[in-house]
């Protein structure tokens, strides 16, 4: 049972490497493995690993295609190759919510963000990321699934 209580947050910046493209949406599962494994290959080469989940930062809004970044917070200097950029997740006001479920309803946890926002007379940046708690391989039920969300104020 989904029921995500959006808080404010103050996010920091977040250094991070990615693989950034314009992605159709039937597409992006086998985008996410593609970028997942390509990052962390070309990040391992350099002695530089992952400080946090994975993630995936949507700019603008999806339609029949995205674009999208996905990648890793990452610790330590890391210098673009094979494909690899580095980034950064941008700092500043956000609202967060734990999404728990199948990631076909994520638009749910989308809905309760926005619904906060307006309530409070703010405006939803066109752009928004998230980060998989959970990984599939480990914990097969969607159900148990959890994505925490992340939504900047513009």
């Amino acid at each position: 049972m989904n029921d995500p209580q959006p808080r404010k947050i103050h996010a920091a910046e977040q250094p991070v490497a990615v693989i950034r493209e314009r992605v159709p949406m039937t597409s992006l599962t086998e985008f996410f493995g593609r970028a997942f494994g390509a990052i962390m290959a070309a990040t391992q080469k350099q002695g530089v690993f992952p400080a946090g989940p994975p993630f995936a930062r949507y700019h603008g809004m999806p339609s029949d295609t995205v674009d999208v970044e996905a990648g890793f917070p990452i610790a330590g200097h890391f210098t673009g190759t094979d494909g690899v950029q580095t980034s950064v997740l941008p700092g500043g006001d956000a609202f967060e919510a734990i999404h728990t479920g199948p990631y076909d309803t994520l638009g749910e946890t989308y809905g309760a963000i926005q619904q906060q926002m307006q309530a409070e007379g703010l405006t939803p940046s066109d752009s928004m990321w998230e980060y998989y708690l959970s990984d599939p391989e480990q914990e097969p039920d969607p159900a148990k699934w959890q994505t925490k969300v992340v939504w900047p104020t513009a």
